[in-house]
């Protein structure tokens, strides 16, 4: 994309948030509208998946601290969609100011520029030192996030699950050079290749992103049928995903390189896969000890039992201890989550006292014998004693 192409466009627009917003408003707003637009929600629906390229763009840049700034800086010096640069001379067709060359050197012998002169050489394409031109530059491609839900159980144990991913992707057809199959893109004779056209005027230099191939440097006589040139279109591809033990809800996981592909050759961005983790309906977590609340009856506590509780992989006995308190914890070893570096947790089983809601003739006649028999035996003495002002 040419910089006057990039100039042009107003990303926090498209992701609906304000200037100042935080990186997690920006990725929840991306989230939010990709989930909205996504293909495969939105199959044949054109304005849907040209939203979803939209915001796909405005999240690469903004969700890059450096990109982000470079973009900021430059829409504060020249302002979005002005059709322009500003107002600088040429901003209407006959060329932007090279500010590079006005204030490149400057900054070097002075320190007056230097930041200016290195944010400017990133949008015009140049060096901020002088160098040579590079507007057709590499550009590494945006990171892509997509979510997955799995089970409690595939969570503990870990998974492998297939991922159906709609993104943009290289273009089959062409190969990522958007030109018609049997066909080749052509150096731009306007430009040499370098993507930017210079002129002189007096003491000052002129540069602008050449209008004959749009600051590529290259020229695409037939474009490919499916991309339209651009080297990239949005595909549906299904990679493997490996699921680590022990993976914590709404953690992410990181595949390299299979994200958006890159541009001039650039490497690929990365895909974050964050993981959705459905509860248990009798296992809770608590880091790498699995959690079980298991209710007893009130003599099971006072005279002892033993009891059978589920695992993971089974089942296993534990002694009650006569006189046990309800809300005791009970600790089974090396039977929680394990990780593949070696480390285990425990099952955390917590007995409570289960009172019953209705009590039968029968059970209520001995309740009553063991509450006289326990007569003088009391539970709370020292609330007892500061009732009665003891």
């Amino acid at each position: 994309m040419s910089a006057r192409e990039w100039m042009g466009k107003d990303f926090y627009k498209e992701l609906g948030v304000s200037s100042d917003a935080t990186a997690d408003e920006i990725k929840k707003a991306y989230r939010k509208l990709a989930k909205e637009n996504h293909p495969d929600a939105n199959a044949g629906n054109v304005t849907a998946e040209n939203k979803f390229k939209a915001v796909s763009e405005a999240y690469g840049v903004l969700s890059d601290p450096g990109k982000r700034k470079e973009y900021d800086e430059a829409q504060r010096l020249f302002g979005a969609g002005a059709g322009g640069f500003g107002g600088f001379p040429g901003g209407a067709g006959a060329g932007g100011f090279d500010m590079n060359d006005i204030f490149g050197q400057a900054g070097a012998q002075q320190g007056g520029f230097g930041g200016l002169g290195d944010i400017l050489g990133g949008i015009f394409g140049r060096s901020a030192r002088g160098g040579a031109a590079t507007a057709n530059r590499p550009q590494r491609g945006a990171d892509v996030e997509t979510d997955v839900r799995i089970d409690f159980v595939e969570a503990v144990k870990g998974a492998t699950l297939p991922l159906r991913l709609s993104s943009p992707a290289t273009c089959q057809t062409c190969g990522g050079n958007g030109a018609k199959p049997g066909t080749s893109p052509r150096t731009c004779p306007t430009c040499g290749g370098s993507g930017l056209v210079s002129r002189s005027q007096g003491a000052f230099a002129f540069s602008e992103p050449c209008r004959d191939c749009r600051g590529r440097g290259q020229i695409i006589d037939d474009p490919c049928p499916e991309c339209g040139g651009e080297g990239i279109s949005t595909r549906t591809r299904t990679l493997t995903v490996r699921i680590p033990p022990g993976v914590d809800d709404d953690q992410r996981i990181r595949l390299a390189g299979q994200g958006e592909p890159g541009r001039g050759g650039a490497q690929a961005g990365d895909l974050y896969v964050r993981v959705h983790v459905a509860p248990h309906k009798l296992f809770g977590r608590k880091d790498l000890d699995l959690t079980l609340t298991v209710p007893v009856d009130f003599t099971e506590l006072a005279l002892g039992t033993t009891v059978t509780v589920p695992t993971l992989e089974g089942k296993v006995s534990l002694k009650v201890p006569a006189g046990t308190a309800s809300g005791r914890v009970l600790r089974v070893r090396g039977k929680g989550i394990q990780k593949r570096d070696g480390s285990q947790g425990d099952l955390l089983v917590t007995l409570q006292a289960a009172v019953p809601a209705k009590l039968d003739d029968k059970a209520r006649t001995a309740l009553e014998a063991y509450a006289e028999a326990m007569k003088g035996n009391d539970p709370r003495p020292d609330i007892t004693e500061l009732l009665e002002g003891r």
